[in-house]
C-alpha cells in the first residue's frame, strides 16, 4: 500500500515549551455509558461504583484463578463512544462542536510525549468537521505482546501484575452507596470474583487552546453522589497501585508515574486519586489519597522528577492545531511515534473513506440531522452544559502550575 508522504509534528526539549500558558476548558461530562459484567454496551450509569476503603492489608493476588477478563484482542474501535454522543444529539437536535473525538488514552499519550519515549500508533479521520481518533489496533497488540514477554525481576508476570490493579479496584468499591450495602458485603468484598469487563465511562467536554476536545473514559468510582446539575465538577475518584516506597530510588519512580497518573485525571476532571501501595509480592499495605491539582506543584517540590504539567499542556494544544491544520480531507490517517522518536508523524495510510472508525450508525445520524436542519434552521448552543466560552481552567483544573 502506498502512503501519502508523510508530515512531522517536532517534539523538542521541555524547556521551549515555556512562557505564557495555555487556556485549559473544565472537563464537563455531558453523557456517560456502562458496560455491564458480560462487556454489553448500557446507555446509563448502571456501572457506577462508590468508592469506600479497603480492609488492610489484602493479597492483591488472591482471586487471580478466577479472574473474569475482558477480551481486549477485540477492536471496540470508538463504537461505544459514538453511539453515546448520538444518543446526546437526539436528545439536543444539535451535534456537538467538538474539533477532536477520541479516548483518554489517546490524549493521554499526546500530553506525555515530552517527558515519554514510549512509541505510539493511532488512526484518524475527518468527518464533518470533527477528527475521530483510535489507538491502532494491531500497533497495541503487538506491544502487549512484547510487554507479556518481558521477563520481570521479581518473579510476577506482567499479566498478574495487572490483575493486582483490577482487585484493588474490587476491594475499594461498592455497587451502591454505603447506605445501601451490607457490612457483610463490605466485609467480603476480598472474596469477590474480580471482573474488568463491566466499567462506566464518562463523556466529557474539554479544551486546549483553540482545540475543543470530547474525550470518553473509565472511571474507577465516585466519591458522594452526582449533582444535581449537570455540568457540574463530579467528585470522581481515580485509584492505582504502586510498589510500596522504601529508599530515593523508589520515590523518583514514583514521581515519574505521577505525571500519567495527573495526566489520566485531569483529561476527566477527577479531583482525587487513591494509591494502593504494595509490597513487593503483591500485599496491599497502606493507602494514600492524593489531590490531582496538587501534583504538579508537589513534584516539583521534591525536586527528584522534572516533568511540568504546563508543558504537557502547551504541547498539547499546539499539537492539536498542527493536526487540525494537517487532516483537512477525508480518508483514514496514521499518527505514529517510534520508540523515543524526537517527532509525531502523519501520514494517510486510505485515501477515501473512513475505514471502520466511524460506524455506519453515527453517519447516517449525522447525515439526517443534516437533512433536519436544512429544513428547520435553529441557532442552538451545542453541548448546553459546557458553554465554549469558558476561559481559563480554575484552580481545580490548572493544577500544572508549580
Amino acid at each position: 500500500m502506498a502512503f501519502s508522504p508523510a508530515a512531522q509534528f517536532p517534539i523538542y526539549p521541555p524547556p521551549q515549551y515555556g512562557g505564557p500558558g495555555v487556556a485549559v476548558k473544565r472537563p464537563r461530562e455531558f453523557a456517560c455509558f456502562s458496560y455491564d459484567k458480560d462487556h454489553a454496551f448500557r446507555l446509563d450509569d448502571s456501572s457506577l461504583k462508590w468508592y469506600y476503603p479497603p480492609i488492610l492489608p489484602a493479597d492483591l493476588s488472591k482471586g487471580a484463578d478466577t479472574f473474569v477478563k475482558h477480551d481486549d484482542s477485540i477492536d471496540e474501535h470508538l463504537d461505544s463512544l459514538l453511539a453515546t454522543i448520538q444518543s446526546y444529539e437526539q436528545q439536543k437536535g444539535e451535534a456537538i462542536d467538538a474539533h477532536i473525538v477520541t479516548w483518554r488514552g489517546m490524549l493521554t499519550k499526546i500530553m506525555a510525549a515530552p517527558y515519554d519515549g514510549d512509541a505510539f500508533e493511532m488512526n484518524a479521520t475527518l468527518y464533518r468537521g470533527s477528527i475521530f481518533i483510535e489507538e491502532n489496533h494491531a500497533f497495541k497488540q503487538q506491544k502487549q505482546q512484547q510487554e507479556n514477554n518481558r521477563p520481570r525481576r521479581n518473579g510476577f508476570s506482567s499479566s498478574l501484575m495487572s490483575f493486582w490493579g483490577y482487585k484493588f479496584e474490587t476491594l475499594s468499591t461498592l455497587p451502591r452507596p454505603w447506605g445501601e450495602i451490607s457490612r457483610d458485603y463490605i466485609e467480603n468484598r476480598d472474596n469477590e470474583v474480580v471482573n474488568n469487563k463491566e466499567q462506566y465511562c464518562s463523556v466529557v467536554r474539554t479544551g486546549f487552546g483553540n482545540s475543543i476536545v470530547c474525550i470518553g473514559g473509565e472511571v474507577d468510582a465516585i466519591w458522594d453522589a452526582k449533582p444535581e446539575n449537570p455540568g457540574e465538577p463530579i467528585n470522581w475518584v481515580e485509584l492505582k497501585t504502586s510498589a510500596e516506597i522504601r529508599e530515593a530510588r523508589d520515590q523518583v519512580n514514583f514521581d515519574r508515574k505521577l505525571m500519567k497518573y495527573w495526566i489520566q485525571s485531569f483529561l476527566l476532571g477527577v479531583p482525587k486519586i487513591i494509591v494502593g501501595f504494595r509490597t513487593q509480592k503483591g500485599i496491599l499495605t497502606r493507602i494514600e489519597e492524593l489531590q490531582t491539582m496538587n501534583i504538579p506543584k508537589e513534584v516539583q517540590h521534591r525536586r527528584l522528577v522534572s516533568w511540568d504539567g504546563n508543558v504537557c499542556i502547551k504541547f498539547t494544544s499546539l499539537f492539536l492545531d498542527w493536526l487540525r491544520a494537517n487532516i483537512t480531507d477525508e480518508g483514514v490517517w496514521r499518527i505514529r511515534r517510534a520508540h523515543r522518536s524526537n517527532v509525531i508523524e502523519l501520514f494517510r495510510v486510505e485515501e477515501v473513506g473512513h475505514g471502520n472508525i466511524i460506524t455506519d450508525d453515527f453517519m447516517n445520524w449525522r447525515i439526517k440531522l443534516s437533512l433536519l436542519k436544512t429544513k428547520q434552521p435553529t441557532v442552538a448552543p451545542s453541548l448546553e452544559t459546557a458553554p465554549s466560552s469558558e476561559g481559563q481552567a480554575p484552580p481545580e483544573q490548572a493544577g500544572a502550575s508549580g
